[in-house]
C-alpha cells in the first residue's frame, strides 16, 4: 500500500506541473492581447506633454558680450572685409563670403582655405589654412 501511495504522489506531482503550466500560459495570451492597447493610451498621453515641452525653450539666448563687441581690423584683414569697426562674427562671415565668392575652399578637402594675395599676409604667409585655424589666424588681425 505505501508503495501505491508514493506512486500516487509522484503521478500527482507530474501532472500538477503540467496542469499549473496550462494555467500560466493561458494568462500570458491574454496579458499580451492586452499589453498593445494599454500601449496606446499611453501614448496619447505623451502627445500633449510633447506640445508642452518646445513652450519652455522658447526663452531667447543672448549673445556673449564678447563676440558682439566692435573691432577694428588690421590694414591687410581690412583689405578683405572692410576698414569699418565690425563684431568678430561679422569678420567671420565677411571673409567667408570672400572666400566662396573668389573659389579658395580647397575642391578635394573642403576643410582647406588656399590663400589668394589678399588671403596670404592675414593667414601669416602660408598658402593653406585649415578653417579652424582660419579663426585663430584672424583674431591677430583684430584690435
Amino acid at each position: 500500500m505505501a508503495a501505491a501511495k508514493k506512486s500516487a504522489k509522484k503521478a500527482a506531482k507530474k501532472a500538477a506541473p503540467k496542469k499549473a503550466a496550462a494555467k500560466k500560459a493561458a494568462p500570458k495570451k491574454a496579458a499580451a492581447k492586452k499589453a498593445p492597447a494599454a500601449k496606446k493610451a499611453p501614448a496619447a498621453k505623451k502627445a500633449p506633454a510633447a506640445k508642452k515641452a518646445p513652450a519652455k525653450k522658447a526663452a531667447k539666448r543672448t549673445p556673449n558680450a564678447a563676440f558682439m563687441k566692435a573691432l577694428t581690423p588690421s590694414a591687410q584683414l581690412a583689405a578683405v572685409v572692410g576698414e569699418k569697426p565690425l563684431a568678430r562674427t561679422e569678420v567671420v562671415k565677411k571673409l567667408w563670403v570672400y572666400i566662396k565668392k573668389n573659389n579658395l575652399q580647397d575642391s578635394k578637402n573642403k576643410r582647406m582655405i588656399n590663400a589668394d594675395d589678399k588671403l596670404k599676409p592675414v593667414f601669416g604667409g602660408k598658402a593653406q589654412v585649415s578653417m579652424f585655424d582660419m579663426t585663430k589666424l584672424i583674431s591677430k588681425h583684430l584690435s
